[in-house]
């Protein structure tokens, strides 16, 4: 083999190197390319996930107000019916002693 001859046969095998590696390339980019349909379904996914967290938050934020609000209702609640069940005892009480002054002076 002269030299003319070894200079085409290592063009043409760089050349068919070159070739099978841009295939490759073109191969791999053909499978791993996101198409605008697929990017367009991620951004609406992403944004429904935005809202679905945005819903969440206010969700939790009137759930803690409304444990606010019933727990503040629930302790008014007790503390009426705490002077309540005071005032239906003294007012027990005081009957009582009316009952003994009126037996007392009916005895007398």
């Amino acid at each position: 083999m002269n030299r003319t001859e070894f200079i085409i046969a290592t063009a043409i095998i760089l050349f068919v190197a070159f070739c099978m590696g841009w295939f490759a390339y073109w191969l791999i980019h053909k499978f791993t390319r996101v198409s605008k349909s697929d990017i367009g379904e991620l951004e609406r996914m992403a944004q429904e996930l935005h809202e679905a967290e945005e819903t969440r938050d206010q969700a939790i934020t009137y759930m803690q107000q409304r444990e606010a609000e019933l727990t503040n209702q629930l302790a008014q609640t007790e503390a009426e019916l705490t002077a309540t069940m005071d005032g239906l005892r003294e007012a027990r009480h005081e009957a009582e002693e009316l009952r003994a002054y009126i037996e007392k002076q009916n005895a007398g």
